[in-house]
């Protein structure tokens, strides 16, 4: 496979991203969403010296067999390249009962700001309490999501615990162009709605016409 670490090659891409973490951290807390969005943000964190923890909170995920699906390329992603996979719980009632009454908002509305804040709380969460003074999360990689709901909801979850959200879009600097050649390469199931049920019926209302 192309992905790799190593500063003297990057995939197929000619001018990888070059950043660093907040505070030059070496290590953060990364939250996953699926294998797709992680992909290059992954390669580019190894490549500039980062090295990612995954964790893999989505209780929004509907179905169940999908949310399997998903966390199964993660995993499968994630032990090509010897990196750590947190499971997190998948509690699709909770996440559920949370989004009471927002069930008829559309994407980008206060349910999808809701989802991130329960999301990337967890996150911040499970960071404070095993030694990650930064995270971050694949969500911001998505041209489904919302970069000022996402950056809201991760900044406030660090403001609780007392560590950094790092809110970096990874949509720029050649991630997206990467993102599309890595799925090939390893073949990745690639889902066509952000996960919740709410999307899923509108993308099977959308091909139904």
């Amino acid at each position: 496979m192309a992905l790799t670490n190593n500063k003297n090659s990057f995939g197929k891409a000619e001018q990888p991203l070059i950043l660093s973490a907040p505070n030059n951290a070496k290590e953060v807390l990364l939250h996953t969403c699926c294998a797709p969005c992680s992909s290059a943000i992954i390669e580019c964190l190894l490549y500039n010296g980062i090295r990612p923890t995954v964790f893999y909170y989505n209780p929004n995920i509907y179905p169940e067999e999908e949310y399997q699906i998903r966390k199964q390329e993660c995993i499968r992603f994630t032990k090509s390249l010897k990196l750590s996979f947190v499971d997190a719980d998948h509690d699709y009632t909770l996440w559920r009962s949370q989004m009471c009454g927002l069930e008829n908002e559309p994407e980008r509305s206060d349910r999808c700001l809701k989802c991130f804040q329960m999301r990337l709380s967890e996150t911040a969460r499970y960071a404070s309490e095993n030694g990650f003074s930064v995270f971050t999360t694949t969500l911001a990689s998505s041209r489904w999501k919302s970069l000022e709901q996402i950056n809201r909801a991760g900044n406030e979850a660090a403001s609780h615990y007392d560590i950094t959200f790092w809110g970096q879009n990874w949509r720029i600097g050649g991630l997206s162009e990467r993102r599309a050649a890595i799925i090939k390469e390893y073949d990745f199931y690639n889902q066509q709605y952000c996960g919740c049920e709410f999307s899923k019926r509108r993308l099977e209302k959308k091909d139904s016409k």
